[in-house]
């Protein structure tokens, strides 16, 4: 039975009719073409489909409609107009943390909600915070290093 759910994406209020179990990853891919959100295992293990929902990453492939009402849900093409998202970018291309992209935005997202609540984390809490995020091309500690680098560098944007 479709409903008509509401919620904010990217700051924008929205609302569709959906199926209470359809999952947000379909919605904000198909109803609301964020591409940057992908589909890698389906079942929350990989962080390809990551998104921010009320400040918080999830695996937006694990959340259904209802669950997403009345929410506040940032993809990466939102986050990618802010000046947290260009200073990311920029330390994951300096110190080549970026390879196929396939896990970069799911990534980035996670830098996010790790430096919006701990701006001047340790390593061990980087790699903590990314630990959902599978890379197979790059590795992690160059990721890791680029998100430290970042923090330093933007002491103040988070």
């Amino acid at each position: 039975m479709m409903e008509a759910i509401s919620f904010k994406l990217n700051g924008q209020a929205v609302e569709l009719k959906a199926e209470p179990a359809r999952r947000l990853l379909d919605i904000i891919r198909e109803d609301f073409d964020c591409k940057g959100a992908k589909e890698g295992c389906g079942e929350g293990e990989c962080g390809a489909c990551a998104v921010l929902l009320d400040g918080r990453l999830v695996n937006s492939c694990l959340i259904t409609a209802a669950m997403a009402a009345g929410k506040n849900i940032w993809t990466i093409e939102g986050y990618r107009e802010t000046e947290r998202f260009q200073l990311l970018k920029n330390k994951l291309a300096d110190h080549g943390s970026i390879q196929c992209g396939f896990c970069t935005p799911g990534i980035i997202m996670a830098a996010e909600a790790l430096l919006s609540k701990n701006p001047h984390p340790t390593e061990a809490e980087v790699r903590e915070g990314i630990s959902g995020n599978l890379c197979r091309c790059t590795g992690y500690t160059m990721i890791v290093d680029a998100i430290l680098s970042a923090a330093r560098e933007g002491d103040g944007l988070w």
